[in-house]
């Protein structure tokens, strides 16, 4: 099978199951055909690339679209956005049905875990780089981030 023509009805279902189990990315490897499908954060959108040369070139778009707005935000607040530390899923609570663990106003101090990052089935903590006050959080539990995407603004 060439890396061109492929079923369509396959890429169809790794997008719903991307859906169904909220996954930021899926890869699909099989007899020379790979495939991966990833969820883009900002509008919601599904998008498949057969993984080749041309993957640099569909995944540089996507990546450029939420960043805009993020520049946006934090010119119009004034502090230090912390960022994230890699690629995954941000959780902004320890467990589910749990407070967060910082919410807009508070006060921080310095390597006080403010979000931990699932890649690969481990959760990373992402510490504060100093103290301070939390201006913005940018992102919502459970969402996709990308590496060195702005988190949350602090004062």
């Amino acid at each position: 099978m060439s890396k061109s023509t492929y079923d369509t009805t396959l890429v169809e279902d790794l997008a719903k199951l991307i859906n169904e189990h909220e996954l930021a990315e899926i890869e699909y490897d099989t007899e020379g055909l790979r495939l991966r499908v990833t969820r883009i954060p900002a509008s919601g959108f599904v998008t498949a690339a057969p993984v080749a040369a041309t993957v640099p070139a569909a995944s540089a778009a996507p990546a450029a679209a939420p960043a805009a707005p993020s520049a946006q935000s934090e010119t119009q607040i004034k502090g230090e956005p912390v960022k994230s530390p890699m690629v995954g899923v941000v959780y902004t609570a320890p467990e589910p049905n749990a407070a967060p663990y910082v919410s807009v106003g508070d006060t921080v101090s310095a390597d006080q875990t403010l979000f931990l990052v699932e890649a690969m089935k481990t959760f990373n903590p992402v510490k504060a780089p100093r103290s301070g006050k939390v201006v913005q959080i940018l992102v919502s539990d459970r969402s996709p981030v990308e590496y060195d995407q702005p988190l949350l603004i602090l004062e």
